[in-house]
């Protein structure tokens, strides 16, 4: 009856990730209020709230490299054309890449990111309500989706292992994989409810900035301009630039954790 202790860890592990999931969507449901009434994303803060630093670093290489201030090589360099940084995000940048003004993407993407100028931003954010502080990332419906994602595999890795047992059950197989698919329908069904009343999942917004992000979204869909573009950089992130030179120069980027 050795299935039988693993149909019960599958039902721990398949409870705990759903009952975590539950709670992360009870505590966003109750601090959803009426933060950034009225707010108007900058391109930086819909940057953050969408990808978080790296984001923000992204495009604020894409827009200097739009505006001919700064070149990225498809060979995966960046060299500085302007060295007068016009906010404190370029200055960042231009400070990364050093006074030889020339550097490898991936180093000046990274120590940009984490500059004093992103962690400013992030912490605005929060304190108006649109971002989620650090110290709640892994309380999120977010982070709660990806544990259940993993506990489903989890009762499935389980159930495999109880039908390949060579010692007899005393039990029907057929019936014994009904009883691991109940957890697996839990799990599943989290996962459906979690979609249809909690999508997008975000790792960096709070419900007040995912729908501030879904306004900017749409105004970057109906319009055309360069300002639309970066904003579209902003929210999907470097598969929105449409030049092929300019995403070569991000293809040659070391991979960095996901946000």
């Amino acid at each position: 009856m050795f299935w039988v202790l693993l149909l019960l860890l599958a039902w721990a592990v398949a409870g705990t990730a759903c009952t975590r999931l539950c709670l992360a969507a009870v505590r966003t449901a109750a601090a959803d209020t009426d933060a950034g009434h009225g707010h108007a994303l900058t391109l930086y803060e819909a940057a953050f709230l969408s990808g978080g630093p790296a984001r923000v670093a992204d495009l604020t290489l894409v827009s200097m490299a739009r505006q001919r201030r700064l070149l990225l090589a498809h060979t995966g360099w960046a060299t500085v054309v302007d060295p007068r940084g016009r906010d404190e995000m370029e200055r960042s940048v231009i400070g990364a890449i050093g006074p030889e003004g020339q550097s490898r993407i991936a180093p000046v993407r990274s120590a940009a990111a984490g500059a004093e100028a992103v962690r400013s931003l992030g912490e605005r954010l929060v304190r108006a309500g649109l971002a989620v502080p650090d110290a709640a990332a892994r309380t999120t419906v977010a982070s709660g989706v990806r544990q259940v994602r993993a506990a489903a595999l989890a009762v499935l890795a389980l159930g495999a292992a109880a039908l390949a047992l060579p010692a007899p059950t005393g039990m029907p197989r057929e019936l014994v994989a009904v009883w691991f698919a109940l957890p697996l329908t839990l799990t599943l069904s989290c996962l459906a409810i979690a979609r249809v009343e909690a999508h997008p999942y975000s790792r960096w917004a709070s419900p007040a900035g995912q729908r501030l992000l879904g306004v900017l979204h749409r105004r970057a869909d109906l319009a055309a301009d360069d300002q639309s573009l970066l904003a579209s950089v902003a929210v999907r992130g470097i598969r929105a630039i449409g030049e092929p030179e300019l995403r070569a120069a991000f293809a040659h980027r070391d991979q960095l954790p996901r946000e």
